[in-house]
């Protein structure tokens, strides 16, 4: 039989799920490398799909690549496992079936992990080891990001001439996670070449037929659909999924009236579910033409939010001061009350709240950011960690700052939790710092992580750390320029304490048009100095500074002199370089920084007076 040849007369039957009858039977692994240790079993799962009517199977290869069968270290078994899984394929399949090499989708929501590059450099070493079993076609799915489908698909086309099905995944109805509409995004799969588009998982059949209602019938290709069982349940540590065959045979109905040639399943889906669809499908005319239907889009949908103005670009045109107050570690918020209105008597531009720094918990920075900005009309700028919430926490997060009005956001990975107060506590990292840029940039597109509409664009001004204390600063200065790509608009630098250091600041960064706040921190004491210079990784302090710090000796009146002079004279020179000043405060001192703050004014006022009398 040809492939091509019969999606043209008929409604073919995908092959259900593969890791759903594994998990069932107990197996919670590297499921790829059952196709060496144990390839009977697979074997018979296969020939399971067969009798119930599949006219499609897919390998047992969804994620043979190297980065995915490195978690295992099984990454040099990457052809050997890939290869293996065509023959037992082909070993149940029966003599009219179709046999699919599959290759799912790399990247995972943290699309910083891996470059193009590296996916690319996996997938051909996928692609080649199942080429080189002669396999019916390829099947590509559950690709969330289009960006990746595009590229593979693109040297899928280029290496072969089998038949190619091209399948997305959607977190909401009718939408990529970059906001595409899902007919979008069949026609541009169609245009680089694939003979099959479609969409599976994530999504059951309900929402699967609420998605292709608004898709055409691709007119150059053949539409697949692969739907989940149904929303999963999580049930004594398990995920199950509902059992309703015959439920999924009658939307197997519907989805052939929205055009679909190819029904399988995804999650969740058994034999019964494939015996069903094919029961409900077999000798039925496939459709050619179906009305479509258009979406209303609401007049307020997406509707611009009047921003306010950005430190980023004040900092571009003049002096901009930005002052840390860490939020308080016990309830109370009187002195840090009393603290920020100091700051900004002194002529602070804003305040910046870290978010539980140092793994220690504190006053939430949004419930303070707002009571700054209520009452002491104050714009505070919010750190934002990856380390304390998941993807959905920092979504909702990121709601509630835009809603509040605190648009000014500075991201962080966040110090993990083992050397703060709860070391047992888990350090999520669902997102990278690179990854949180990108999603609140997107946010400021109007579009949520799934590419939903949020219904308003939010006005963030994305901040970004950067830290110029390591051993090659080119280095750093490649991840701020990997952060401007994801959306940085300006930077905030851990303290530095050489005045020379600041030059090399300077030189290595004075390409970027980036605004950069250079981070000043006063010295409370020489113990508290001595600490710095021999605990704090990559803080290295000049014995000159270290010197003035002890000759203070235990004097605290003193000590605070010192720490202030010193840190006076790095901020004057740092003006001579950036417009950009971000002083840090130590111990809730904001007399220190306050001081800091008038003495900046009062350099920039003096300079004004020199210019105008040369002038």
């Amino acid at each position: 039989m040809n492939f091509k040849e019969e999606i043209q007369k008929r409604i073919l039957v995908g092959e259900g799920a593969m890791g759903t009858q594994l998990y069932s039977h107990g197996i919670d692994a590297c499921y790829e490398e059952l196709n060496i240790l144990n390839p009977e079993q697979v074997e018979r799962i296969h020939e399971a799909y067969v009798k119930a009517g599949a006219d499609i199977l897919q390998s047992n290869t969804y994620g043979a690549n190297y980065f995915k069968l490195k978690r295992y270290g099984l990454e040099d078994e990457v052809s050997r496992i890939n290869r293996k899984g065509i023959q037992i394929t082909r070993k149940a399949a029966k003599e009219n079936t179709f046999v699919f090499g599959t290759i799912g989708a790399t990247r995972s929501f943290r699309k910083s992990d891996l470059s193009l590059d590296e996916i690319k450099r996996g997938f051909r070493e996928q692609l080649y080891s199942l080429l080189m079993e002669n396999p019916d076609g390829i099947l590509l799915e559950t690709y969330y990001d289009f960006e990746e489908l595009h590229a593979v698909l693109t040297i899928a086309k280029r290496e072969t001439a089998l038949p190619i099905i091209s399948n997305v995944s959607l977190h909401e109805i009718g939408y990529l996670q970059n906001g595409m509409h899902l007919g979008e995004a069949l026609l541009r799969l169609q245009d680089a070449g694939a003979d099959v588009v479609g969409v599976n998982c994530r999504l059951g059949p309900h929402h699967m037929l609420s998605s292709l209602e608004e898709v055409p019938i691709p007119d150059r290709s053949f539409l697949a659909v692969y739907p989940n069982a149904s929303l999963p349940d999580f049930e004594d540590g398990k995920l199950v999924y509902q059992a309703n065959p015959d439920y999924f045979g009658q939307k197997a109905l519907e989805l052939r009236l929205e055009g679909a040639r190819i029904i399988g399943g995804c999650c969740g889906t058994t034999p019964l579910h494939i015996q069903s669809v094919k029961k409900a499908v077999e000798g039925l005319e496939p459709i050619v033409k179906k009305k479509v239907k258009y979406r209303k889009i609401e007049v307020n949908e997406l509707q611009d939010r009047k921003p306010e103005q950005s430190l980023s670009k004040q900092a571009l045109e003049k002096r901009t001061i930005l002052v840390e107050l860490d939020p308080p570690k016990k309830l109370g918020i009187a002195k840090f009350m009393e603290g920020a209105e100091a700051l900004r008597k002194a002529g602070a531009d804003s305040v910046t709240l870290a978010d539980n720094s140092l793994a220690t918990p504190r006053i939430s920075n949004i419930s303070l950011g707002s009571l700054l900005k209520e009452k002491s009309n104050i714009n505070p700028m919010i750190h934002l960690t990856c380390r304390d919430r998941n993807l959905i926490g920092l979504q909702s997060h990121l709601m509630g700052l835009s809603t509040l009005g605190l648009n000014e956001v500075l991201v962080v990975t966040g110090d993990p939790s083992k050397i703060g107060d709860f070391p047992g506590a888990t350090s999520v990292y669902d997102l990278s710092s690179f990854d949180l840029i990108a999603l609140i940039k997107q946010f400021n597109e109007g579009l949520s992580y799934s590419g939903k509409p949020l219904g308003q664009k939010t006005n963030f001004n994305i901040s970004a750390a950067f830290n110029p204390n390591v051993r090659y600063l080119h280095k750093a200065v490649e991840r701020m320029e990997k952060k401007i790509s994801f959306g940085a608009q300006s930077f905030l630098t851990q303290p530095i304490y050489s005045e020379n250091q600041i030059d090399e600041v300077y030189e290595a960064t004075k390409h970027l048009k980036t605004p950069i706040f250079l981070g000043i921190m006063p010295l409370t004491s020489s113990r508290n100095a001595e600490f710095i210079h021999h605990e704090v990784p990559g803080i290295t302090l000049p014995d000159s500074v270290r010197k003035a710090m002890a000759s203070a000796g235990g004097d605290p009146a003193q000590a605070a002199k010192e720490g202030i002079a010193i840190a006076k004279a790095l901020t004057e020179k740092a003006m001579e370089k950036f417009n950009g000043i971000y002083l840090i405060t130590p111990f809730l001192r904001f007399e220190l920084t306050a001081e800091i703050t008038k003495h900046v004014h009062k350099i920039d006022a003096s300079r004004r007076v020199e210019v105008t009398v040369n002038d």
